[in-house]
């Protein structure tokens, strides 16, 4: 069965969800970078990241909420931190993509200087689409990575009947745009599909992919009025957010990110130290 979608220009979506956050109360400079995600999601066809989801999410655990996630117009904070390059801030609640934008900017800024370049973010709220800021940053010569530790558990362990993982999904992002024209991004999370995919079939009328998720028994389930979370997924080790960036050989830094903080390395070769053994 064929799709038809009507594509709005990006200028007319983005000013679309500007407004809507600026209804809500956020500031013009945060809403515009949530807007600006939510576009580069919905450009790559990331349909479960995309400004519905956004929204959704501040309505039922930002904002929105009656007890607030996310606070509009919150100051990041930074803290002590025992090295140059790797920094360590305090979001206060900030909405969640703004934070990881400047988060990854302060990561290249780090690693031009440094070779490497590391944010750690507490207090954050969810980010969205994590492929979206290393990729930009592969755009502009950065090797970059980001995780993100859930706050909620979604996920059902194989063979499980009740949700004990979060995601926590991690993203890759590689300056391969001169070998092959496009940067390569990896993408992933310890879940079989994202809960937004469900939501997105749900919404459309459609059934879930074969062995995707299980219902409250357990049971691999097609339905996506059913399940309890997407299943066979494996956990994965994570503390919080990160940003990081760091120099190449060829001195191009290197973002990485994860969702609360950011971390670097220098990418420069050194000889093996000599061993006796």
């Amino acid at each position: 069965m064929s799709e038809v979608f009507h594509v709005v220009p990006r200028t007319a979506h983005e000013a679309l969800v500007t407004a809507a956050y600026v209804k809500r109360g956020f500031g013009a400079k945060e809403s515009a970078q949530a807007a600006q995600m939510a576009s580069m999601a919905t450009h790559h066809g990331i349909r479960t990241h995309n400004a519905l989801k956004a929204l959704h999410l501040d309505e039922l655990f930002g904002s929105g909420a009656k007890v607030p996630g996310c606070t509009p117009n919150a100051t990041v904070t930074k803290k002590a931190s025992r090295f140059e390059a790797a920094e360590v801030w305090d979001a206060h609640q900030k909405l969640g993509q703004a934070v990881a934008v400047d988060a990854i900017e302060r990561c290249i800024e780090l690693a031009d200087k440094y070779g490497v370049g590391t944010v750690s973010v507490d207090n954050a709220f969810h980010y969205l689409w994590g492929g979206g800021y290393v990729m930009e940053a592969a755009k502009r010569g950065y090797i970059a990575y980001t995780n993100c530790t859930a706050t909620l558990a979604e996920v059902v362990p194989f063979q499980g009947k009740f949700p004990t993982l979060g995601t926590n999904p991690h993203s890759w992002g590689f300056p391969t745009t001169k070998e092959l024209g496009f940067p390569i991004v990896i993408d992933w999370a310890t879940s079989v599909i994202a809960m937004g995919r469900v939501q997105v079939l749900k919404r459309e009328g459609k059934m879930l992919p074969p062995d995707a998720a299980v219902d409250k028994d357990g049971k691999v389930t097609l339905d996506p009025n059913r399940p309890s979370r997407s299943s066979h997924s494996a956990p994965t080790r994570a503390t919080g957010s990160r940003s990081s960036t760091r120099s190449s050989p060829a001195s191009s830094a290197v973002p990485c990110r994860l969702s609360e903080a950011a971390r670097t390395s220098p990418a420069r070769s050194k000889p093996a130290p000599s061993s006796s053994r």
